[in-house]
């Protein structure tokens, strides 16, 4: 399972960053803390996405 985790993880974590910094950056935000936390939030949310993928596929 943490092996499966981790390998999602390293394509959902990026891909949840690159969306958080596109929608600072759309929103005019363009100094270095709102898109750092923003960035951070979208590693987050993939974090939780590739843990119910990974659990999904297990179960599957």
């Amino acid at each position: 399972m943490t092996r499966l985790f981790f390998l999602i993880l390293s394509i959902t974590g990026v891909t949840g960053a690159g969306i958080g910094v596109v929608i600072a950056l759309s929103l005019g935000l363009d100094t270095l803390q709102p898109i750092l936390v923003s960035a951070a939030a979208g590693t987050m949310a993939g974090a939780v996405a590739s843990w119910l993928i990974s659990r999904r596929l297990l179960a599957a």
